[in-house]
């Protein structure tokens, strides 16, 4: 009986085995892609349950905020509400039943008719609110990542053929101030400087819209922007310029490299062409880490500096309990950081010859 199931099964997975062997890439993409989905599923489901244990709920939020808006004090007497009508709006929302079947008439309403529903505090279309977001996170954290990146490597190079000197030793040493230095403290200094000295605005995003002046956006946009991003580069050039570095140092010392100058290839051949590929792997691997460090920096650069990003969002959406906005604010986080770790597993196969997945 068993060896005659074990045979069906085999039967059935034939197929899939057959196509892993033929395009071993894109199933190795489609694997990635169905984890993904699990992850974003379970993950979900825990901020439903969590948002479910954390004390009060919308309702609480909303009619706190009515009081206040009626003039009737601190919002702390809640006794002259009648107790029905907040039963009927919490059945109006749907939270008066368990989580798990909120979480699962969410997903329906996703997955079936692609509606990420409507914020319960302000009745905006979720969507409407992330695309008006998370576009300058987006924006902030690329730039971010390519001026890391940028430098990362040249400095990191450069310096590791000046190992030994005064010059490593200085950059070697405020490298790794700025990588132990905490972030949150660098930027309440940087905008504590910006109020001080004046040369900079306190606030992370011009006043006026780009479609005022594009021109003048641009501008302004880098002025506002330049302490957030200096702070972001300081914090995240650290570690990877120190990893390039260490990296370049280990090839330059393999038995290939002594091989290829006894064959009098010139040096500049022997860093770009041999050992500087060979720092992209470790590279590529942890940029996908490196990106979600970002958006986790930036959620706290967005409340420091009032910058009207995703991270922002998150915040307000958190402290108003409003669970629409908190879980598509986190899945869409979750979805960028795991598509970038995807994508660096994609690339490094792409870059490394010796890499192939699926191959048996």
């Amino acid at each position: 009986m068993n060896t005659h199931l074990k045979f069906i099964i085999n039967s059935a997975l034939k197929p899939f085995h057959l196509f892993k062997r033929r395009f071993p890439l894109i199933s190795y993409i489609v694997n990635r892609l169905l984890t993904m989905l699990t992850m974003l599923f379970i993950l979900g489901f825990a901020v439903f349950g969590l948002m479910a244990l954390a004390p009060g709920d919308i309702v609480d939020q909303i009619m706190i905020q009515h009081l206040f808006s009626e003039g009737h004090g601190s919002g702390s007497d809640l006794s002259f509400l009648n107790t029905e009508q907040l039963v009927q709006r919490r059945a109006e929302l749907g939270l008066d039943q368990p989580f798990y079947v909120q979480y699962f008439k969410w997903l329906n309403r996703v997955i079936v008719h692609g509606d990420l529903g409507v914020s319960l505090i302000s009745r905006a279309p979720v969507s409407f609110l992330i695309v008006s977001r998370i576009w300058n996170s987006l924006a902030l954290n690329l730039i971010s990542l390519i001026f890391i990146t940028l430098f990362s490597f040249v400095l990191g190079v450069y310096f590791s053929s000046k190992a030994g000197t005064r010059a490593d030793y200085a950059v070697t040493f405020f490298a790794l101030v700025f990588h132990a230095f905490p972030g949150l403290l660098l930027l309440l200094l940087f905008q504590l400087f910006a109020f001080v000295s004046g040369l900079f605005p306190v606030t992370g995003y011009p006043s006026f819209p780009f479609s005022h002046s594009p021109l003048m956006f641009i501008f302004s946009y880098a002025h506002h922007i330049f302490l957030p991003l200096l702070a972001f580069f300081l914090n995240g050039i650290g570690g990877t310029l120190r990893m390039i570095r260490a990296t370049m140092l280990d090839q330059l010392g393999q038995p290939y490299i002594t091989s290829l100058r006894s064959r009098g290839i010139a040096e500049w051949r022997i860093y770009f062409n041999h050992a500087f590929r060979n720092t992209l792997n470790p590279y590529i691997t942890g940029s996908a880490n490196m990106l979600a460090s970002l958006f986790t920096g930036s959620l706290i650069m967005e409340i420091i500096f009032a910058y009207p990003g995703i991270g922002r969002l998150m915040y307000e959406a958190i402290t108003q309990q409003d669970v629409n906005l908190v879980l598509v604010n986190i899945m869409i986080v979750s979805f960028l950081v795991l598509v970038g770790m995807a994508l660096a597993d994609i690339i490094l196969a792409l870059v490394d010859p010796r890499i192939r997945y699926g191959k048996e």
